[in-house]
Order: structure tokens, then sequence, then C-alpha cells
């Protein structure tokens, strides 16, 4: 019989309350209270705590405050930037290439609820992976929906709903977000989408 967290892995419904779940919510709330709570003078402290987070050493530049549920189902490439108030529901697997940039207020979510009123009665969630691929450059308060992928070198639009997949370069904004234009490495140099 699956545990709870290999339930929540899978993609199955799960109980969320249950103790071992909740004891590593708690050890994940702690490292991000830690972090959001450091001094921009101490770098090698938050690298630290962000390690510690991650389940592994990264580069990764993030501005305080930052969210996340467990913290050890992030993956991220190299060079990934997180602007201030991010939020990464990570109940399942978010993987995250290089070269990605994050504006304010973005938020990550694997984690849904059923749709029927009665199946939410019995405090049961599930959840679905998301992957953005590398060269990625998501505006300020984007959502990103569970199950969704976001292919290399794409631009999300400020305040996007990304509720379905999205394509390798390029531009996509809106609620929900869609595809507004293919993006050309050349012809970006010279009109950058406004994404914020």
């Amino acid at each position: 019989m699956k545990t709870e967290k290999q339930k929540m892995l899978a993609g199955d419904l799960y109980d969320p309350l249950d103790p071992v779940l909740c004891q590593e919510r708690q050890r994940c709330l702690d490292l991000c209270k830690l972090f959001n709570d450091s001094r921009e003078d101490q770098q090698e402290e938050r690298k630290r705590i962000i390690a510690d987070l991650l389940g592994n050493p990264s580069d990764a530049w993030i501005q305080p405050p930052f969210f996340c549920d467990y913290g050890t189902n992030i993956s991220l490439g190299a060079k990934v930037f997180f602007n201030f108030n991010c939020v990464v529901l990570d109940v399942m697997q978010v993987t995250i290439g290089s070269n990605v940039l994050f504006g304010p207020s973005v938020q990550i979510y694997t984690a849904t609820h059923p749709i029927s009123a009665v199946e939410r009665r019995k405090w049961l969630e599930s959840a679905k992976p998301i992957t953005i691929g590398s060269d990625v450059w998501v505006g300020g308060g984007a959502i990103i929906c569970p199950g969704v992928t976001i292919g290399d070198r794409t631009v999300i639009g400020a305040g996007s709903v990304v509720t379905r997949d999205i394509p390798s370069d390029v531009f996509a904004a809106g609620n929900p977000c869609r595809i507004i234009r293919p993006l050309d490495e050349r012809q970006s140099l010279q009109t950058p989408p406004n994404v914020a």
C-alpha cells in the first residue's frame, strides 16, 4: 500500500494532513522563515539555507520573501532568478531549466483539488508536475497552473494565467495565456516584448 507521500508524488489523491507530510512542510516553512528574515549582507547564509531547502547546492538568486511547500520537489538549473514574493507550491516536481527569470510575485502551483464539492469535503488533494525550459522569462504576477510545460526561450507576459502548455520560442500572455507571436532571437534584440 502506498504512503501518502508516494500518492502525492504519483499524482494520486492524498491526505495533506498526513504526519510525515506535515513534518516535511514544517521543515520547509522554518527554512523559508530563516531565509526571508535574512539580510542582504548574509549571502553565504542564504546560499546555505537554499541548499538545505532544495536538498542540494544551487547558484539561484532568490529575493526574499520566497515561499514553497517542500523545497525538495524543486529542481533548478544554473542561474535561476526569483524576484520578490514568489510562491512555488511544489507538491509535485517543479523542474526549471537554466537562465530562467521570474518577475515579482510569480506563482507556480502544482497542487490541485477535485472539481466535485463532494470529493473536496474529504480534504484530499492531488498535484500535477510543472516543467519550465531554459532561457525562459516569466513576467511579474504570472500564475503557472498544475501540469503546465513552458518551452525553452519563451517569454510569458506579466499577469498571465498559464493554464496549458506553451511551446518554445514564443511570446505568450493573457488570461488564459495564449501565444501572441513567435520569437526570433534577432528580432527580440530589437523589439523586446513588454512583460515587466
